[in-house]
C-alpha cells in the first residue's frame, strides 16, 4: 500500500481544518469555472441525515442505502435512472440499442466528461472507454478471495466471459468489445432487466488512471458533486460534497448543473436528533419519523405549516419498494430444519409489531412474500400470500413440537443480530418476547454497528439477522435475487455477498433464471411469482413489514423528487420561497 491510499477509516477521520480548506478552494473553482450560464437561484447547502455511516466508498462493492445515497452523487454509470420516472436513460452513454433477442447491447459513450480534480488530479482528467471496460474488469475480479456485490448480481453468469476473467482463465471479459466510441456488451442469455441493472451505483464508471495512481479509495467520479472530505462535528460524521466545476451536464435552459454549492451529508441513527435537527432547520428534509412523534408532528399544532398558501412544510407519504425482514443462518443445524423455521414464523404477531412499535409507520405488515405485494402491478402477489404466513400459535407450537421440540425443550438458545439506532432495537425486543410467550425460545439480543453487522451478515456469523432491501431497479428480480442459489460459495467461510441466508432450492432457481430470460413482462412475472412461492414454502426469512415513506421538506427546496425507489438526486435541486400566487398555478407538489 502506497502513503497515498487512505482507507475509509481515515477518510473518516480528517480533520475540520482540511475540509474547511478545501471547501474554499472549491468555492474558489466554483467562482473561476465556465461552462453555461448561471442559474438565477444557484447557490446554498443541502443538509441531508443519514442514519448510518456509509459502509465503502467503492461502487462495486455497494450493498447499502448510505453508501448508495452518498456515491450516487459522485460517480455515473453509462446510464441512470429518471429520477421521477424512475426509468433508466442516457448518462456517460449518449445513446445505446439492444439486439432482438435482448443478448448484445451497445452503447455508444459521450465525449464531454472529465473525473473530478483534487488534491491529487489538478487538472481534468478525460473520461475515455479505457475507463468503462476497466470498471467492468475491475468488478469482475476477485479481491482477497471475494468478489465484488457487482460481479455477483450483474455480471456473474450474465456477462459472456465474466466468470472465466474472475478465475484468472483469460486476461480479458470475452464478452466487452469495444469499437471506437462504442462498447458492446454480449450476454449467455437474454436479459430485459440488463440496462436498468447498468444504472445501480454498482455499474458506475471509475478512473483507470485513479486506480494506478493507488487513489482508488478516493471518491474520484465523473457526477454533478465532488467528494471533499469527512470530518467530526459535535459528536457527529459529516461528510461534505461540493460541486462539480467541470461538469457536462445543462438544464433545459442551458445553466449549468448542479444548481447547489454543496451537500452535507450528517450521520446520525437517532430518529428523534434527526427530528429536532429538522425543526430547528439544520437539516431540511427529515426521512422517516420517530414512531412516537408521528402524532405530535402531523397534529392540530402543525397543520398550519402543511395547509397554508404557501405552506411551510411538504409531507410527502407513500409506499417504497422496500421490505423490512429477518434471515435464517441456513448454516446453522437447527434452522435445516423447515418445520423450525415456519414455526417461527407463525409465531410472530405482526401486527403487534407494526401498530405498537412502529405507531403503523408502515404501508403493510408482512404477510405476503419478500415482493412488496402492492409494488408491481400485475405481478401475482395474490397466489404468493397463499404460501405466506400469519399469526397463528398453535399452529407454530405444533411445528415446533413435529421438529422434535415441545415447548421448546432443547432447543438452543438463539442469537438475532440487528444494527442498533432507530427503531430496529424494540422490535428486535418484541419478537424475542413473542417467541418466548409462544414457542418458549430463548433469543438473546445481539445490537451492533451497522457496518460490523453486514459483515456478520456475509460470513454467517450469527443465528438470524436484521435486513431490509429496497429495489436497485424496478423489477421483483431485485428482490427474488437475494435468494438465488448459484450465488452461494461453495466455502462456507467465504463471505456470501447477496444471498445472506445461504438458501438454496434447485427449483427455485430454475423458475427464477426463466423469469430472469423472460422476454415478456407476462412470462417474467408469471415465473417470479411462482419462484416465490416456493421460497416462502421453504421460509429461510420472516417478512415483517413492507416499507412506506413519511419524508417532510421544507417548501422552498425545489426539485427533490421523491420516489419508491427511495433514491436521491440534488443536481437538479435549488432553494426558493413560494409566493401566494405561484403556489397556486405552478408547485409540483399537487
Amino acid at each position: 500500500m502506497t502513503k497515498k491510499l487512505r482507507h475509509l477509516s481515515n477518510l473518516y477521520s480528517m480533520s475540520c481544518m482540511r475540509y474547511l480548506l478545501l471547501f474554499t478552494l472549491g468555492c474558489f473553482l466554483f467562482a473561476c469555472s465556465g461552462g453555461g450560464q448561471k442559474f438565477k437561484f444557484e447557490g446554498g447547502t443541502f443538509h441531508y441525515a443519514m442514519d448510518n455511516e456509509p459502509t465503502t466508498f467503492l461502487p462495486r462493492d455497494v450493498t447499502d442505502l448510505y453508501s448508495a445515497t452518498l456515491l450516487s452523487q459522485v460517480y455515473q454509470g453509462l446510464v441512470a435512472f429518471n429520477p421521477q420516472t424512475m426509468e433508466p436513460e442516457p448518462c456517460l452513454a449518449k445513446s445505446w440499442t439492444v439486439s432482438e433477442d435482448q443478448k448484445t447491447f451497445r452503447f455508444e459513450l459521450r465525449d464531454d466528461v472529465y473525473f473530478h480534480t483534487n488534491e491529487y488530479f489538478k487538472k481534468p482528467v478525460k473520461l475515455t472507454m479505457d475507463d468503462v471496460v476497466y470498471s467492468v474488469e475491475a468488478a469482475c475480479t476477485k479481491r482477497d478471495g471475494k468478489e465484488s456485490f457487482a460481479f455477483a448480481t450483474l455480471y456473474k453468469g450474465m456477462l459472456k466471459g465474466a466468470i472465466e476473467f474472475f478465475n484468472g482463465e483469460t486476461e480479458h471479459i470475452s464478452g466487452l468489445k469495444v469499437n471506437g466510441n462504442t462498447i458492446e456488451f454480449e450476454l449467455l442469455e437474454s436479459s430485459p432487466n440488463f440496462v436498468d441493472k447498468l444504472a445501480m451505483v454498482n455499474a458506475s464508471i471509475v478512473s483507470k488512471k485513479a486506480a494506478e495512481e493507488d487513489l482508488e479509495l478516493e471518491p474520484i467520479g465523473t457526477g454533478p458533486f465532488k467528494f471533499v472530505g469527512s470530518f467530526d462535528k459535535d459528536g457527529r460524521t459529516e461528510i461534505a460534497l461540493v460541486r462539480n466545476e467541470n461538469y457536462y451536464e445543462k438544464d433545459k435552459d442551458g445553466n449549468r448543473l448542479p444548481y447547489l454549492d454543496s451537500v452535507i451529508f450528517l450521520v446520525e441513527s437517532r430518529k428523534l436528533i434527526q427530528l429536532e435537527m429538522f425543526e430547528e432547520g439544520s437539516i431540511e428534509l427529515i426521512d422517516g419519523l420517530p414512531p412516537s412523534r408521528i402524532s405530535s408532528l402531523l397534529g392540530e399544532g402543525k397543520i398550519q405549516e402543511f395547509n397554508s398558501t404557501p405552506p411551510n412544510l411538504i409531507l410527502d407519504r407513500k409506499p417504497l419498494l422496500g421490505t423490512q425482514y429477518y434471515c435464517f443462518n441456513m448454516l446453522k443445524k437447527e434452522f435445516k430444519d423447515v418445520r423450525v423455521r415456519q414455526a417461527i414464523n407463525y409465531a410472530i404477531n405482526r401486527d403487534e409489531i407494526v401498530e405498537n412499535i412502529l405507531n403503523n409507520q408502515a404501508y403493510s405488515t408482512g404477510d405476503g412474500g419478500v415482493v412488496p405485494p402492492a409494488a408491481f402491478k400485475g405481478y401475482n402477489a395474490k397466489d404468493v400470500k397463499e404460501h405466506a404466513y400469519t399469526f397463528q400459535p398453535e399452529k407454530a407450537k405444533k411445528l415446533l413440537a413435529q421438529a422434535g421440540y415441545p415447548d421448546g425443550k432443547g432447543f438452543p438458545t438463539i442469537s438475532l443480530k440487528f444494527n442498533i439506532g432507530t427503531h430496529h432495537s424494540a422490535v428486535a425486543d418484541e419478537v424475542a418476547k413473542q417467541l418466548k410467550k409462544v414457542l418458549n425460545i430463548n433469543v438473546n439480543l445481539d445490537g451492533i454497528e451497522f457496518k460490523e453487522m453486514l459483515q456478520d451478515q456475509y460470513y454467517s456469523r450469527g443465528d438470524i439477522f436484521r435486513t431490509s432491501w429496497y429495489a436497485d431497479y424496478y423489477s421483483p428480480e431485485s428482490f427474488l435475487l437475494n435468494a438465488y442459489g448459484k450465488t452461494v460459495p461453495l466455502d462456507p467461510s467465504t463471505p456470501s455477498i447477496t444471498n445472506i441466508s445461504r438458501y438454496q432450492n434447485p427449483k427455485y432457481d430454475e423458475l427464477f433464471e426463466k423469469g430472469m430470460q423472460a422476454n415478456s413482462i407476462v412470462d417474467r412475472y408469471k415465473y417470479f411469482s411462482e419462484a416465490e412461492s416456493v421460497l416462502m414454502d421453504d421460509s429461510p426469512f420472516v417478512i415483517l413489514w413492507y416499507e412506506e415513506t413519511i419524508k417532510i421538506v421544507y417548501s422552498k427546496v425545489r426539485n427533490l423528487y421523491l420516489n419508491k425507489m427511495n433514491t436521491y438526486s440534488f443536481k437538479k435541486v435549488y432553494f426558493k420561497d413560494w409566493t401566494k400566487e405561484e403556489w397556486e398555478t405552478e408547485n409540483d407538489y399537487k
